[in-house]
């Protein structure tokens, strides 16, 4: 007898056993129990409680309700559906930023719900949202000999990792499929001690493009530029360059050759913020240049001021298992307020900027950019993005 059979049978015997008295219900019990197959007491189970409902099972009862969910899958999007670990600590701040530009409206008690939740617990409700994103990228990096023997390797006692300033930077191709010929790049910025990111769009990449954008870069700062680390591209490794960090008093070291890992920021930041936005299509005129820095103008100010960081702390060996200790998720911007190297009005302005801006405009001014971007395209390419930044989040923006 299928489950179906048996439900039926049994709900069809279950007004006989209830009224019968003990001599009718033994009956009962053995009639069904033969037929079913299932245990006596199963069987008594079933006559008298009926069969197992949702609202009958045990467990705790559902703690957020669904505008609460709805809020918290809101507030992921617009953070560009950042980790649960570095969303939980930013969760009241960006909620209090759209509130405060009209872009959420909650009630209190849907707020304090939603502030409260716990990693695991945002883990669980977004599950079902979670995409997966693309494949690695190949590198384009020439071995540059000159100097090499001039711009060390970077050591411990050469920066300070904890004061603004030092940067790592690195340049990200625009090549499609094929690193022949002429193509655009992406020059890559980010620092060290607080994740503040600058990304430029650069024609090419000849050593006076790429120093050029350097220096646009450098400006651009809310902090000094004390120091810059390269891998061995001739792009960085030269003289131009070379002379540009002596001239200004910039620290000019390099990492290892083939060791990414000594610049596992930036390389952190490739993905991140240039493949995850641009993709791997192939650009190579001046208007895709013109509008490639036309989408990293909002981009910075997006990542900097809105997607929060982890920062490792310490990490200990054991037998085979390494275990890493974070600190709490901040955002760039919150990092340099607290490292103490800026002057009270530079910390003025740079709050008053923050002040004035909406995440989820900037979301709708980086979609729009990219949405242009795409248009030119030297090449149509399978490998275009497929995490953009969410839509859902610029529905609200005209």
């Amino acid at each position: 007898m299928t489950r179906g059979g048996v439900k039926e049978y049994i709900e069809a015997v279950r007004g006989r056993y209830l009224k019968g008295n003990r001599k009718v219900k033994g009956q009962i019990l053995d009639e069904v129990t033969q037929v079913t197959g299932y245990h006596p007491k199963a069987v008594i189970r079933l006559l008298t409680r009926g069969p197992k409902t949702e609202a009958g099972r045990r467990g705790r009862p559902k703690q957020y309700g669904i505008e609460v969910v709805a809020a918290l899958k809101r507030v992921w999007e617009t953070g560009d559906r950042m980790c649960s670990r570095r969303l939980q600590p930013f969760l009241p701040e960006l909620v209090q930023v759209l509130e405060r530009h009209g872009e959420l409206t909650l009630a209190d008690e849907v707020k304090e719900q939603l502030c409260r939740m716990s990693v695991a617990t945002i883990d669980r409700v977004l599950k079902p949202y979670r995409k997966r994103g693309l494949r690695r990228p190949f590198s384009t990096t020439k071995p540059g000999s000159l100097l090499k023997a001039s711009i060390p390797i970077r050591t411990f006692a050469d920066w300070d990792d904890k004061r603004p300033g030092f940067l790592e930077i690195d340049l990200v191709a625009h090549c499609g499929e094929s690193t022949e010929g002429f193509y655009l790049n992406t020059l890559s910025t980010v620092d060290v001690a607080t994740g503040w990111v600058e990304v430029r769009g650069v024609w090419g990449k000849g050593q006076q493009r790429v120093g050029g954008a350097i220096h646009q870069v450098g400006k651009q700062l809310p902090f000094p530029l004390l120091g810059l680390d390269s891998d061995n591209g001739s792009e960085f490794i030269n003289h131009n360059l070379y002379a540009y960090c002596q001239r200004e008093g910039i620290t000019f070291t390099r990492s290892r050759p083939y060791k990414k890992n000594d610049a596992a920021h930036v390389e952190q930041k490739n993905w991140s913020v240039v493949r995850r936005l641009v993709g791997y299509d192939r650009y190579s005129s001046k208007e895709a240049l013109v509008q490639l820095n036309k989408v990293y103008q909002p981009v910075g100010s997006y990542v900097n001021f809105f997607q929060p960081v982890m920062q490792l702390q310490h990490k200990s060996r054991h037998g085979a298992k390494v275990h890493k200790v974070y600190d709490a998720a901040k955002t760039p911007y919150r990092r340099l307020l607290g490292s103490g190297v800026l002057a009270q009005e530079q910390q003025d302005a740079l709050k008053a900027r923050y002040q004035g801006l909406n995440p989820v405009r900037l979301l709708s001014q980086i979609n729009q950019a990219l949405e242009r971007l795409w248009r030119m395209a030297a090449t149509t390419s399978s490998h275009q993005p497929s995490v953009t930044f969410p839509v859902e989040a610029t529905k609200a923006v005209g």
